[in-house]
């Protein structure tokens, strides 16, 4: 279950975000029970629903409420849940759908095919929860003692290696990553990492909830060393030395703000620039320890991290640097370690920072757990049973009609210049459509999963992943590689590859529905479509171009016509509060607002377009173009705990629901027509904000 997601070479921005923390969240085991779950039996999910709107309120005052407010009552968040929405519904359903495959998949039958039993006894191992309590920290054992063993600060390279190639993330990543500048290949990236909190914020913020914060995690980590057999004097000094190397790793992370921008984490270096950096630590008995291939440039992203890593090691001493690497070795494991373990990582991961009530159930826990490890096996037997030809070719249809929608908006632009229109033509052009699942499946033929080892077999299937991403290096890049597994409730654009991606998962009600009218999918799926389309010219995607190339290929004056529309997108998100005091990072979330604004425009573009020349038809009351519009505004029908809303409101790149509905909307006069809104009503937005 790897968790080092979202580093420099993953470029890519998604419709949703993915939890980026390490174990918890209502990952962590709880129940002591083996048996699985019963099936839960699959409810009807409609892509437009008037039940859930509440009529009552003004759609001219506050949308959101009028589109979802009867499904914000009617749909309290869950214990075991941060936050609750429709892509969580949709979800659930997908979780049941991979339910009834894992409970088929493990039943110990000789006949069963590779995939069906590697995902069969890796569900029933993390299953038997009473083997894993009866085991205690034995399967750990191992890992301590080499930790223990270290006698020299010469020594941690190796085991730094070894602890990230199992799945831990101590002080740094290193991976395989598309050259910035030359997107055919793939080289050697170092990033920074090695934290156990959300952000850097998080230990560098002085407000009284943020120390608050601290001192909590600091309790986390010394039960976390009790767990493990320490003193109570021993695990309480362990703990502050984690937090003050943390701390310390924090001070020379790149914020997240800064880390949008390609240009702050491309920085091509030798092998000797990289040892230049960094002389305490021996990258050369890190890269054997690896088994890396033979490496002669690499993206450091931030170089001053890697500096001050460096000084870590040297200032620190051995037996904190030891504390440090238990800490994440635990870290990495909690989620298949006895129960005492899991609920007191969910205690602080998913209580304290999330708010969640109760843990998710184990069966839950464990279909995710496969999913992650071994995501294309078990998507395979997913697509199979839920994703038909019909489904991908009206899809691909409706993203024919956004290509043609997003052509002649760029095209009809009255900022941009001519030369840089015919660059984005030709990038528009260029952008591979991924729809439902990859081409060619993964092989996991050299993975052994045993029915009776569940953290072996997550630390196996880490070493797989690691293994195979740093095969990559040096050669060609897969463009038919996806980055998402098919059950997935998400898309993205990846701006290297210069791909939109659209996993089976998503193209479903409410997003998608073959059955409904041109209205609803466009305002649905359509606008998730556009939304990732338009993320190839937002303030990151318009720097690379159609090859994925890191290049300028915007004029000066058209960069900063852009710069002035975007700037009046930031403002208008600053002022949203989420919750009390807690304003929108107009920033950090800027490509994904107007990803939102540009999406819907374009999707509206083209539905309008497939509908000239037809008679309009009012169904259920409304227009096409109301249809339209609540359709969008009931996709991000959602309720969050504050503690989430917070987190959010520092690491997601994305705008709260009522914000990703009422700030577009508020931006259309197309909306306010269809509406009948006056110039006076709140949901009319002067100046309003556009880009595309």
């Amino acid at each position: 279950m790897r968790t080092d997601r979202g580093w420099a070479r993953l470029v890519r921005t998604s419709v949703l975000i993915a939890l980026p923390l390490a174990v918890g969240f209502g990952y962590a085991q709880q129940l002591a029970a083996r048996q699985a779950a019963p099936v839960a039996q699959t409810r009807p999910i409609k892509a437009f629903d008037p039940a859930v709107m509440d009529t009552s309120a003004s759609p001219c005052t506050d949308f959101y409420e009028y589109a979802c407010g009867s499904w914000m009552k009617n749909n309290p968040i869950p214990a075991d849940q941060s936050r609750w929405g429709r892509f969580n519904e949709l979800a659930d359903h997908n979780r049941d759908v991979l339910h009834e495959i894992l409970d088929q998949a493990a039943k110990p039958d000789p006949n069963r095919d590779a995939d069906s039993q590697k995902i069969g006894d890796y569900y029933a191992a993390c299953m038997d929860q009473s083997a894993i309590d009866a085991a205690g920290v034995k399967p750990l054992q191992g890992e301590l003692a080499r930790i223990a063993a270290i006698t020299s600060k010469a020594e941690l390279p190796a085991e730094i290696a070894h602890l990230q190639v199992i799945g831990a993330s101590p002080l740094f990543q290193f991976g395989s990553e598309q050259d910035f500048k030359d997107a055919s290949e793939v080289i050697a990236g170092v990033d920074q990492g090695g934290l156990g909190l959300p952000d850097r914020s998080y230990y560098l913020k002085e407000d009284a909830r943020s120390a608050d914060l601290r001192t909590k995690y600091v309790a986390h980590l010394q039960k976390v060393f009790s767990l493990i057999g320490e003193p109570d004097t021993a695990a309480a000094a362990d703990a502050k030395s984690v937090m003050t190397l943390e701390t310390a790793l924090a001070r020379v992370s790149l914020d997240n703000v800064d880390r949008r921008d390609p240009a702050k984490i491309y920085h091509k270096m030798t092998r000797e620039q990289l040892v230049g950096l960094s002389p305490d630590f021996s990258w050369a008995v890190y890269f054997k320890a690896v088994d890396a291939p033979p490496v002669a440039s690499f993206n450091v992203a931030v170089p001053d991290f890697v500096t001050g890593m460096d000084q870590v090691i040297r200032t620190t001493p051995l037996p904190e640097l030891k504390a440090y690497l238990r800490w994440q070795l635990v870290h990495s494991a909690a989620s298949l370690l006895p129960t005492a373990f899991v609920d007191e990582n969910f205690d602080f991961y998913g209580q304290t920072l999330t708010g969640a009530r109760e843990i998710q159930p184990r069966w839950k826990r464990c279909v995710r757990f496969v999913d992650g490890d071994l995501g294309d096996a078990l998507g395979r037997k997913f697509v199979e049973r839920t994703f038909g030809a019909d489904g991908k070719a009206r899809t691909l249809k409706m993203v024919e009609a956004l290509e043609t929608s997003l052509g002649q908006d760029i095209d009809q632009l009255p900022w941009m210049t001519d030369a840089t229109k015919q660059q984005a033509i030709v990038k528009l052009k260029a952008i591979a459509n991924k729809i439902g699942y990859p081409d060619h499946w993964r092989d996991y033929g050299t993975l052994r999963i045993a029915r009776t080892d569940a953290l072996g077999n997550s630390m196996r299937s880490n070493q797989f992943e690691f293994r195979r991403d740093l095969d990559k290096i040096g050669k060609p890049v897969d463009r038919g590689e996806w980055e998402m597994t098919p059950p997935t409730v998400n898309a993205y654009y990846s701006p290297q590859m210069n791909d939109i991606n659209f996993p089976a998962g998503i193209l479903q009600p409410p997003f998608f529905d073959k059955s409904a009218d041109d209205a609803v999918n466009f305002g649905g799926i359509g606008a998730v479509i556009g939304h990732e389309m338009t993320h190839g010219f937002d303030d990151e995607g318009r720097q690379f171009d159609a090859h994925g190339n890191l290049h300028d290929w915007w004029t000066a004056q058209d960069a900063k016509q852009f710069e002035e529309r975007t700037a009046c997108l930031v403002n208008q998100y600053d002022r949203y509060t989420p919750i009390d005091d807690v304003h929108v990072n107009g920033k950090l979330t800027l490509g994904e607002n107007t990803a939102d604004n540009g999406g819907v425009r374009i999707a509206l573009m083209a539905l309008e377009s497939v509908l000239d020349g037809q008679t309009k038809q009012t169904i259920d009351g409304f227009t096409p173009e109301q249809r339209f519009f609540i359709s969008y505004g009931q996709l991000w029908c959602e309720n969050t705990r504050p503690e989430t809303a917070r987190l959010y409101a520092r690491i997601d790149p994305h705008s709260p629901g009522r914000f990703r509905v009422n700030g577009v909307l508020s931006n259309m006069p197309e909306f306010q027509k269809a509406f009948g809104c006056k110039d006076t009503d709140p949901m009319v937005k002067h100046p309003a904000c556009r880009v595309w």
